[in-house]
């Protein structure tokens, strides 16, 4: 069977959110569910969510220019947190005015086996979806537990869809236990307290989605196995006297920008060094196709200890600086 990748969970979770929402819609407009217009809402603002990271992912994928000479690869993260801070914190808010609207001015639910029935077929689709979006994250989680995977993916179209479609399970199972809450005890109310159920969760993931694609954003490093690769094949090289660090920023998933601090053997001409730049370079990249730009900086090795020294006092984060 193919491997599940980021992109094909995310044309998944496309198609079958754009089917349950209008099915979604249709059942509300048929009997008056407050949760189930909030779980249209719900639907659509996902649906929305799929077309702002696949527009991404196509920005994403241009090619340098004289404009953009490092890529395009923060497209994806910009148009991820656009969906994190915009598009999950609007359906949110609808989801809560709907259900203070209902709490406040409650009215009987009409035809309640039709909810019942909209739901069962959704849970069944979004399982379907959740179910290659947890396939796409454990192809890149690794050995990782989730919250440590989450923590480090450096490809928000997995963890987007996970987290999108946990969350629409989540509200499914609410938006039932609000219709059959209101149904069985005669109090409408309780359709409404549901929606305001469903605005908790469609926060909740907002917040911590935008955490995750803000780090992103902003400019995190690469795993620490790839820092590690690249002052490797950098020390083995036989006319460099001392690799003596690294610095990486991650500007995609799988576009990553290497600056390396190295002190060359002191007899070299610059033509040699050229030479061994020339070498280390190619040999970084096919060992690491990801790294697809790379500074050298010729240094004293004691020049950068000092460096680092001076950031890890002054910050924790001056930790990931490899040496």
């Amino acid at each position: 069977m193919p491997q599940v990748t980021g992109k094909t969970s995310v044309y998944v979770a496309l198609a079958s959110n754009l089917a349950i929402a209008v099915t979604k819609f249709c059942a509300a407009a048929f009997t008056g569910s407050s949760a189930m217009l909030s779980e249209g809402v719900h639907s659509l603002v996902d649906t929305t969510n799929e077309l702002l990271l696949l527009y991404g992912i196509r920005r994403a994928a241009r090619p340098a220019d004289i404009n953009h000479p490092l890529g395009h690869g923060r497209e994806l993260y910009f148009w991820s947190f656009m969906v994190a801070l915009l598009v999950l914190v609007f359906g949110a808010a609808v989801a809560g005015y709907e259900g203070m609207s209902h709490i406040l001015q409650p009215e009987p639910m009409r035809n309640p086996l039709t909810n019942y029935v909209v739901l069962g077929f959704s849970f069944v689709f979004e399982g379907i979806s959740w179910w290659m979006g947890l396939k796409a994250f454990r192809a890149s989680q690794g050995k990782q537990g989730f919250f440590e995977a989450f923590r480090n993916s450096k490809d928000p179209t997995t963890f987007t869809v996970l987290f999108e479609d946990t969350a629409a399970l989540l509200g499914l199972v609410i938006a039932a236990a609000g219709i059959a809450a209101a149904q069985v005890w005669n109090a409408p109310w309780l359709d409404g307290l549901a929606s305001i159920g469903i605005a908790c969760v469609l926060l909740v993931s907002s917040l911590l989605l935008a955490r995750e694609t803000k780090g992103l954003l902003i400019g995190e490093p690469a795993r620490p196995h790839m820092r590690k690769s690249i002052l490797h094949i950098a020390a083995a090289d036989p006319d460099v006297r001392h690799a003596n660090g690294v610095i990486t920023v991650q500007l995609g998933p799988n576009q990553i920008v290497a600056a390396l601090s190295i002190e060359f053997h002191d007899a070299l001409s610059t033509d040699q060094i050229e030479s061994c730049v020339d070498r280390i370079e190619a040999a970084i990249k096919r060992a690491q196709p990801e790294v697809t730009t790379l500074f050298v900086k010729p240094q004293k090795a004691a020049t950068w200890n000092t460096r680092v020294g001076r950031l890890k006092a002054e910050s924790p984060e001056g930790s990931e600086l490899e040496s």
